[in-house]
């Protein structure tokens, strides 16, 4: 049993299609809720999501990390600088607890057929990776800490014991909620 993560390079974009939009669906979210605005998505790929995607793809620092079982593409992680996802930047709910330019995961999503197999652990762990590998000096997430179940059937923005799990502890909280449960702001820091 072999596990790989990489950066969703334009080589790379097809697994992370596969992992996050099988059926190429063109209405789908393709990740781009946060990072771009729609006149931006129009921009980039004129009335295609996926092509905008693609272009994301194309930049100095992807848009994210797409991890690997045995070769087969079974997760993705929405990952970055704070500083170029348009929706954390301007948002009045999830405010920066500091001045550190923290990378941020706004969304994991595991392939259908693959969840509770440690995709999400290994996959947090090449996102971290990844982000260290930029010159970040932290990285910081989002979760809910609900009280039961939630729908995990598309994006999510994870646990708090899925990021406790993978070494990230709770620096603040936000104004936002998710499933009717208040947001963390939980942390790794990678160097000081």
């Amino acid at each position: 049993m072999t596990w790989e993560t990489h950066p969703v390079t334009p080589d790379r974009f097809e697994d992370f299609a596969d992992v996050v939009n099988p059926n190429r669906r063109a209405d789908a979210c393709w990740c781009l809720s946060h990072r771009l605005r729609a006149k931006d998505i129009r921009a980039l790929g004129g009335d295609s999501r996926e092509q905008a995607m693609l272009r994301l793809c194309e930049r100095e620092n992807p848009p994210g990390v797409v991890t690997y079982h045995d070769g087969v593409p079974v997760g993705w992680c929405s990952i970055g600088p704070r500083a170029e996802i348009p929706r954390l930047i301007a948002s009045k709910l999830i405010r920066p607890v500091d001045e550190v330019p923290v990378w941020s995961i706004i969304c994991v999503v595991v392939r259908g057929g693959h969840r509770r197999k440690g995709v999400t652990a290994t996959m947090l762990d090449g996102a971290v990776e990844y982000a260290e590998s930029r010159g970040a000096p932290a990285v910081e997430a989002y979760p809910v800490d609900p009280a039961g179940r939630m729908d995990t059937t598309m994006a999510f923005v994870g646990t708090r014991s899925m990021f406790e799990h993978a070494g990230f502890e709770v620096v603040g909280t936000t104004d936002a909620v998710a499933s009717r449960m208040p947001r963390l702001i939980m942390r790794r820091t990678l160097r000081t």
